[in-house]
């Protein structure tokens, strides 16, 4: 099969990549390498890729990156509340805008996966969310997010996966995700500080969220035009309970803060019966995943010119 990934240099683009060529696809990546593109550089070695760099909103770009390909996974967002914030016209541009100009280029038969979240939800009065919770998005991020889901599962020949948070080590690195930046500080600075500790998350793996794509792809017909909610029941936490299986795997200061709040307001227990009902059930544990970060960023060094400790 021949997949196009739009914004494929970043988070998960970079792990999602190999498994693609792994599993004997020709993949092309679309992105601005805002971020840069070094997660993709083992990628460069198999013939099998291509690469194109362009804006997600850029017409002329787009046409000639879906040009040939049978899927699209889209990726391309700017992603996360904090980073939507920071620059709403842009999020607004690249996550809503950018979306209708992939449609726009895209075939009906091509297939489209699209990587939605779980911030569309917003609060979730009854506490445990699952596809047919009603969409109430609080963050611009949840918003445009929930826009672009619309009008890609109103196009047809299409899916769209709402994710748990992602975590884990990916070769172009995050560490503004919840897990890795709690890895990060306990690694880094022997000590974390949790503020809204009895508010519960849901975590995916990156290398399980890129995985659930390739399984998509393969199985296009059972699951297409449908939303689906992916991550597991078993890593449904509090922050306390992650700040504290993190102590199983580095030994850190651990302080709960009666100040603090998050804009996303997330507070809620999600069904996975869905798509674990089509098959798809995540590898990638919460400890593991702890673990391998605890790996990982031990290899992450900041150098701050302007201190001694």
């Amino acid at each position: 099969m021949r997949v196009l990934v739009t914004g494929g240099a970043g988070y998960v683009g970079s792990t999602l990549v190999p498994m693609l060529l792994a599993q004997g696809h020709r993949v092309r990546v679309l992105d601005s390498l805002r971020y840069g593109g070094h997660g993709l550089l083992a990628a460069a070695t198999d013939e099998r890729f291509d690469f194109v760099q362009g804006d997600i909103c850029d017409e002329e770009a787009v046409t000639a990156a879906v040009d040939g390909v049978d899927a699209i996974v889209h990726l391309a967002a700017i992603v996360g509340y904090p980073a939507c914030k920071k620059d709403p016209r842009l999020a607004t541009r690249v996550n809503v805008e950018g979306t209708h100009t992939l449609l726009r280029a895209r075939r009906p038969d091509q297939k489209l996966l699209y990587a939605s979240t779980g911030s569309i939800y917003g609060r979730v009065p009854d506490y445990l969310c699952h596809e047919g919770t009603p969409r109430a998005p609080i963050t611009l991020y949840g918003e445009t997010k929930a826009a672009a889901e619309t009008a890609i599962l109103d196009a047809g020949n299409a899916v769209a996966f709402r994710y748990a948070t992602a975590f884990g080590v990916s070769p172009r690195m995050r560490l503004d995700l919840l897990p890795n930046e709690f890895a990060y500080q306990a690694v880094a600075n022997r000590s974390l500080i949790v503020y809204e500790r009895g508010f519960k998350r849901t975590f995916l793996h990156v290398s399980d969220l890129a995985r659930s794509m390739v399984w998509a792809l393969d199985r296009w017909d059972d699951v297409v035009d449908e939303a689906y909610n992916v991550g597991s029941e078993d890593m449904n936490l509090t922050k306390e309970d992650l700040a504290r299986r993190l102590l199983d795997h580095v030994d850190y200061y651990l302080h709960f803060a009666e100040v603090g709040t998050d804009a996303d307001m997330r507070d809620y227990e999600v069904s996975y019966a869905k798509i674990r009902a089509k098959g798809f059930t995540p590898r990638v544990s919460v400890d593991a995943g702890l673990a391998e970060l605890v790996r990982g960023v031990r290899l992450i060094d900041f150098r701050n010119p302007y201190g001694n400790v």
